[in-house]
């Protein structure tokens, strides 16, 4: 039985190809820098008293985490005593290990369906920033105009402003989270459909090479070009699944039909009867 030792190296790599926010593109150096008490500044002159605005709350800002606690003290307690570990009897011995090793995002990087799920994510990820700039602006222009027009308006007639504006914004910022939640799950669901194959895809391969221990690159310190199998299984994967059913914009992949069940095994046509000879006169 072949054993692919592929830890949660696999799944970082798949979805290291979904965009992430630029504080989260490198956790593994990730060095929080100091911030510095920001300089006095002098006192701003004071304004004329202007009329209420509606606040503008694109989204919430994360709160302030909490300075780190400092561990509790090591219990010093004496143990009861530990139970007898009785002898276990002598199993038999795994084979001799035959050894190979890949590189996942050498594989991911080759994948032409992962090339397409992440040209597609990217897309639509750009249109959302872009829809969502345009109704910022349209909301800056509203404040604007509320301002301006804020003496010709009745007090009754201001709140009514003010409310159509502050709905009309959280309508937007739910509309937002919504798109943006479905273009992650699309993503996931592009993403899951390779992370499946690739599995079986490695399998094959170490069959075919005698392999019956597989590691990822990262684990090994050295390695024989011979041991590495990361350019036969990208070329494999690219065979076998060149694209991937990514779900049309806006539409959550909970929300497709569900997939046809696979074809069943034929039965093996029976073997016709060769004709009798004819009798010999």
């Amino acid at each position: 039985m072949i054993r692919i030792v592929i830890p949660a190296a696999l799944f970082a790599a798949v979805a290291g190809l979904a965009p992430l926010p630029a504080a989260a593109q490198n956790p593994d150096y990730f060095i929080p820098g100091g911030q510095q008490a920001p300089a006095p500044r002098p006192a701003p002159a004071p304004r004329p008293p202007q009329p209420a605005r509606p606040p503008v709350q694109v989204a919430p800002q994360p709160p302030v985490g909490e300075e780190q606690q400092q561990p509790p003290p090591q219990l010093q307690v004496q143990l009861p005593p530990p139970p007898d570990i009785p002898a276990i009897p002598r199993g038999a011995s795994p084979p001799a290990a035959v050894l190979g090793v890949l590189g996942v995002p050498e594989i991911m990087r080759a994948s032409t369906a992962a090339q397409q799920v992440e040209k597609t994510i990217g897309e639509r990820r750009e249109r959302l920033n872009q829809d969502a700039q345009k109704e910022q602006a349209a909301w800056r222009d509203l404040q604007q105009a509320l301002a301006g027009d804020g003496s010709k308006l009745s007090p009754e007639q201001r709140r009514a402003k003010e409310h159509e504006l502050q709905d009309r914004i959280t309508k937007a910022q739910r509309d937002f989270r919504e798109r943006g939640a479905i273009i992650q799950q699309a993503a996931q669901y592009g993403l899951a459909q390779i992370e499946r194959t690739l599995v079986g895809v490695i399998q094959k391969v170490a069959e075919s090479r005698g392999m019956n221990l597989v590691l990822h690159r990262q684990q090994v310190a050295l390695n024989v070009n011979e041991f590495d199998i990361t350019e036969q299984v990208a070329a494999e994967i690219n065979k076998v699944l060149p694209s991937v059913i990514i779900p049309p914009d806006g539409v959550s992949p909970a929300a497709l039909p569900p997939p046809p069940a696979a074809p069943a095994p034929s039965a093996a046509a029976p073997v016709a009867a060769a004709p009798a000879a004819p009798a010999k006169k």
